[in-house]
């Protein structure tokens, strides 16, 4: 066997060569994070793609130092969304730095997904020209098994799948340490009601709950210590799909508009509607929910006894078959819908950082989106069980935890700012080969071997 070279690893023993590119393959590039910032001064004006279904979050995350090539994309394909993180360069900027781009997909609507990386494919190509650094799909996900074909016979690249929970985890550690201005609370009694949060010494143990259709709570203890504790089928996909049911609203935005110009008493039954008053006894005000919909079987059958002593029965400006009957506004029921998801999950959330002695809840996945009402909810869900003792952080980027995760799943060890991304483990396949590749090529290897 010819002898073997070695790569000398900052702060790390050496390796053999063919040990590093097994590790650090693809992605052999070292990222630089140095001096990472969110771009929010500079909106562009369109998204790359314009087309129903797709939503391009205009938070590009700045990377001024670095200048390699990156040849991968992350998606990240979930029941509902599917993420996909993309680096660009800037070769007309100052620095000749570029940035993490943010695009999501509805995942019915996959294969413009697919067009859209196959023009990335195309973009590197021209740019770089050779095979060795052919771009290469990170995907993660449900949808990076159920896809998985139909992705590699449409691109004709590699394909790498990644486990989910464990990108979630490196998405949100990457988040939490490296990029200024990402994690913040939100409670709207304050006068600025989003803060930005410094990244603490002690980042762990925290528990991660992220809303996707459905949602996972995930305990933290440490660099890839975590365990799924619990969750709830309750989640996004639920509120898509009832308001879809309800309203007829095609998409997730215009579901959440809705909630924004609603007044959920017109449907959920208060405390204030069986008390008349705040039970201030138990710290119920009297605009508390008690009955989320409550209100509805009351004034369904009211209108319906009025109708039989010919009183008529109520009518909204929302009724489209012109019929008699007793209607709801579309908007008070996505904002009662919307509490009623977001509470829920908050109060379980609650209950496992409880049961599992953690004080910093994260909430991330794309059911949030940035969305006012649903940070309070949650914010104020764990304020009020917790009696203030615990603290429910967001993320600028919370539907890309699995997406960013994925991309940088495979970056040699420590880079980064804080070193936040140690002992980067690759999947079994290529332990597996790695471990034999150090084997054969130390100086008593058995004879024959390769």
């Amino acid at each position: 066997m010819p002898p073997s070279t070695t790569v000398q690893t900052e702060g790390h023993r050496k390796r053999p060569a063919r040990l590093e590119e097994a590790i650090t393959n693809p992605g052999s590039v070292k990222i630089n994070v140095t001096g990472a910032f969110i771009v929010d001064d500079e909106p562009r004006s369109r998204s790359p793609i314009e087309a129903d279904g797709v939503h391009y979050e205009n938070k590009d995350i700045r990377l001024p130092h670095h200048r390699g090539v990156v040849s991968h994309v992350a998606v990240d394909i979930g029941g509902s969304l599917a993420k996909l993180v993309y680096f660009t360069r800037e070769l007309d900027s100052e620095d000749n730095g570029g940035r993490l781009n943010f695009l999501n997909f509805e995942t019915h609507r996959i294969d413009i997904c697919i067009n859209f990386i196959r023009q990335l494919k195309e973009e590197h190509e021209k740019r770089n020209g050779s095979a060795r650094d052919e771009l290469c799909v990170v995907a993660t996900g449900g949808g990076a098994y159920k896809f998985y074909e139909k992705l590699k016979q449409a691109l004709n690249v590699n394909i790498l799948r990644e486990e989910e929970m464990e990108c979630l985890i490196i998405g949100l550690d990457f988040f939490i340490t490296e990029i200024p201005n990402e994690v913040f609370t939100y409670s709207d009694t304050d006068s600025e009601p989003m803060q930005f949060a410094e990244a603490r010494p002690d980042v762990y143990p925290y528990l991660l709950v992220n809303i996707g259709s459905g949602v996972s709570m995930i305990k933290v203890s440490g660099p890839r210590q975590f365990q799924r504790v619990g969750g709830t089928h309750l989640g996004g996909g639920t509120f898509w799909g009832l308001m879809s049911l309800l309203t007829g609203a095609r998409t997730f935005d215009d579901m959440l508009a809705m909630a924004d110009r609603g007044d959920n008493s017109g449907v959920d039954m208060l405390v204030g509607d069986i008390y008349g008053m705040d039970y201030s006894k138990i710290g119920l005000k009297s605009t508390a929910i008690a009955s989320t919909f409550g209100k509805v079987f009351r004034l369904k059958n009211a209108a319906e006894r009025g109708a039989e002593d010919g009183e008529g029965l109520i009518r909204d400006e929302h009724s489209e078959n012109g019929q008699d009957g007793v209607h709801f506004k579309h908007e008070d029921m996505s904002r009662s819908l919307l509490y009623a998801i977001s509470n829920n999950i908050g109060q379980i959330a609650y209950l496992q950082s409880e049961k599992h002695e953690v004080k910093h809840i994260y909430f991330g996945g794309s059911f949030i989106r940035g969305h006012r009402q649903t940070m309070n909810t949650l914010s104020y869900a764990i304020r009020f069980w917790s009696k203030g003792e615990k603290q429910a952080y967001f993320l600028r980027h919370e539907g890309y935890l699995g997406a960013v995760g994925a991309f940088i799943r495979r970056q040699p060890q420590n880079w980064g700012r804080r070193n936040s991304v140690d002992d980067v483990a690759a999947p079994q396949a290529v332990r597996n080969l790695t471990q034999n590749i150090a084997l054969n090529e130390q100086p008593n290897s058995a004879p024959g071997s390769s």
